[in-house]
């Protein structure tokens, strides 16, 4: 069935991307609806009728967010023993943190830092969000093979992701990668299993 109404006059993956941008840097509160759009390059009868509002789209950008730059998180899920996956989560987290062609840290906890006129809905949606990735990590490690029976899963992987929500707030400040790397070493001090 063919679309009624003109066809769109954007890329409405590349608008999205650019949307990221702009929450990532000012977060959703920060983040006013003429900066969308002149970022995104679209008028906003364009954005409403593309993403919905200013709620909407950002729960788009965010969904697109951990499709794209979080890869690495299900990419870390399918490694081989527990202490393999925290390491290889923990790692390629702290290289994206700190990509030169994004902004530093991470969309997911400077979106919703600070509260505002929602009501806490953006950061409420935001804590759901990486809520669901620590239970995914959880559920992960309490299949790992190395895992010690003694060592709670839950509790090992929400101080993976302490460390990992640390590190995005020391990015955001001006930590340099090297930086993020030298906090995963220590933290892989409590991690049990060999070192890679």
């Amino acid at each position: 069935m063919a679309e009624r109404g003109r066809p769109r006059g954007f890329d409405a993956d590349a608008a999205l991307d650019r949307a990221i941008e702009v929450f990532w840097r000012h977060g959703y509160e920060g983040t006013s609806l003429t900066d969308l759009t002149e970022a995104m390059g679209i008028n906003r009868p364009s954005m409403y009728a593309a993403f919905g509002n200013k709620e909407d789209l950002f729960r788009k950008a965010v969904a697109r967010y951990a499709e794209a730059d979080m890869a690495y998180a299900r990419e870390a899920l399918e490694q081989p023993t527990a202490r393999a996956v925290i390491e290889s989560f923990l790692r390629a987290n702290a290289d994206a943190l700190t990509r030169p062609d994004r902004p530093a840290g991470c969309l997911s906890v400077q979106g919703g830092l600070a509260g505002g006129t929602d009501n806490g809905h953006i950061a409420e949606f935001l804590a759901q969000s990486r809520a669901g990735g620590e239970k995914a990590l959880a559920d992960r490690l309490a299949q790992a093979p190395d895992l010690p029976p003694e060592i709670d899963p839950v509790a090992l992987a929400r101080y993976v992701m302490v460390v990992s929500e640390g590190n995005a707030v020391h990015a955001a400040a001006g930590a340099s990668r090297a930086a993020l790397h030298a906090t995963v070493d220590i933290a892989l001090l409590a991690v049990p299993g060999p070192a890679r």
